[in-house]
């Protein structure tokens, strides 16, 4: 069956031609590109991508800890031990969060070697406060 070519008839061809394909646009669908439409997202194996992203953290030498945070909890410290101290300069502020991240750094390293000596490979608490305790850093508990 054949319609006749008015243009009213032309329209309604041409929109029935069309509609499937651009259904997905009209609902407001992302399209999917052309290459990577029947390709599933990667998935690697354990512990790959920590290791990636150890590697990526050493080889880097920023500041982790986010500096207003910390400035903020060092005068909060500051504060409640004295009145008396009420400015830092920069560069001892820098100087405190470097030496508060390299105490951190080591912290959770020999607290990993207490995991790995336990046979796990999951810190837990237990190995932070043994690897505080055999460091002689403070009470553990």
């Amino acid at each position: 069956m054949r319609l006749a070519e008015t243009p009213k008839n032309l329209n309604v061809a041409i929109s029935i031609a069309v509609a499937p394909a651009n259904r997905r646009a009209e609902e407001g669908e992302p399209q999917p590109s052309p290459g990577t439409e029947g390709r599933k997202k990667r998935r690697y194996r354990p512990g790959s991508v920590a290791l990636r992203e150890i590697r990526q953290f050493q080889k880097t030498f920023h500041l982790l800890i986010p500096a207003a945070p910390f400035i903020r909890l060092v005068k909060q410290i500051t504060n409640n031990v004295s009145r008396n101290v009420s400015h830092w300069t920069p560069e001892a502020m820098v100087a405190l969060q470097e030496a508060a991240e390299d105490l951190l750094v080591h912290l959770f390293e020999d607290g990993m070697l207490c995991a790995i000596h336990a046979r796990r490979v999951t810190l837990m608490k237990k190995d932070i406060e043994l690897a505080r305790r055999l460091g002689g850093i403070g009470r553990p508990w």
